[in-house]
């Protein structure tokens, strides 16, 4: 079990880790990815009941984890690696030819601690509410855990699966949604307005908490309250306020690093505000995937 610091080190590493992919692929989602990072530093290096040193592909006696927003994979990417799942070696093959590490998470090249292929936006709630009804078929208490966009909830699945997931109280199921605010076009309430997100949670039929996401110790709180409130007869979600591009200053407050990412210049800024915690892994020129 890490501490508070020890998590927030690891979380800073890992914003170094989605920084140094970005760039070194000159490609990728940097914004998003970096205001999500403490969020999977404490899913995965405290809350996640998991198999450690293994993968199975059921997830049988163990919590699940579904990430619907595909596209912010360089974060996912760095926590599975850190938390050893695969080489740390291998981010350096983010989003080239034959890597497992493709744009959006795949399953065609068998990359550990990914169950289903995601980025087509919408549809990642629909997979975890099927995963825990399996749990629920097959007498597994684990808990199914998601996240999604602020701005996928403009998609009408998600909400289709709201009133499934409440109409079926599935209540080992933990939603939560990255509030930033922001979507690739802009502000959500300049694209299409979410409205009161709350309420329509609340009106949906679901257990609703709010906590900062750029706050480890009110990340690990807020996950904490999330899962005391399962098995109580209805979905649990989570309105995780973050800052796109947090912490670093030129991209906060804005939706232009959505998808652009940092060339070396903007890479060396970056780091800069990121002290190397845990070690960076080694860029590799012609690494090759088996």
């Amino acid at each position: 079990m890490a501490d508070l610091d020890q998590l927030r080190r690891i979380a800073t590493q890992v914003r170094r880790d989605i920084i140094r992919q970005t760039h070194f692929a000159a490609s990728g989602h940097p914004g998003g990815s970096l205001g999500c990072a403490d969020f999977f530093t404490a899913l995965y290096f405290e809350v996640l009941q998991r198999r450690h040193g293994q993968f199975v592909m059921d997830g049988k006696g163990e919590d699940l984890f579904f990430l619907s927003n595909g596209h912010i994979s360089p974060v996912w990417y760095s926590v599975l690696a850190r938390s050893g799942y695969f080489p740390l070696e291998e981010l350096s093959t983010f989003r080239k030819i034959n890597s497992r590490l493709q744009g959006h998470p795949a399953t065609h090249e068998g990359l550990p601690g990914i169950r289903v292929a995601s980025g087509s936006l919408g549809q990642g709630l629909s997979v975890a509410i099927g995963a825990a009804l399996s749990k629920r078929l097959n007498g597994d208490d684990h808990l199914v855990y998601c996240l999604t966009g602020d701005g996928e909830l403009q998609e009408g699945q998600i909400w289709e699966a709201a009133l499934f997931a409440a109409h079926k109280k599935v209540d080992h199921l933990i939603l939560t949604v990255d509030w930033n605010g922001v979507q690739i076009d802009g502000r959500n309430d300049d694209v299409v307005s979410l409205g009161d997100l709350p309420a329509k949670w609340k009106a949906f039929g679901w257990e609703v908490l709010q906590m900062n996401g750029n706050d480890m110790q009110d990340v690990l709180r807020g996950l904490a309250a999330a899962k005391e409130r399962t098995g109580a007869g209805k979905p649990v979600v989570i309105l995780m306020k973050t800052q796109m591009g947090f912490p670093i200053d030129f991209m906060m407050g804005t939706h232009k690093w959505h998808g652009v990412a940092p060339n070396a210049e903007q890479t060396e800024n970056a780091l800069s505000q990121l002290e190397e915690t845990l070690g960076d892994y080694p860029y590799v020129e012609n690494y090759q995937t088996n």
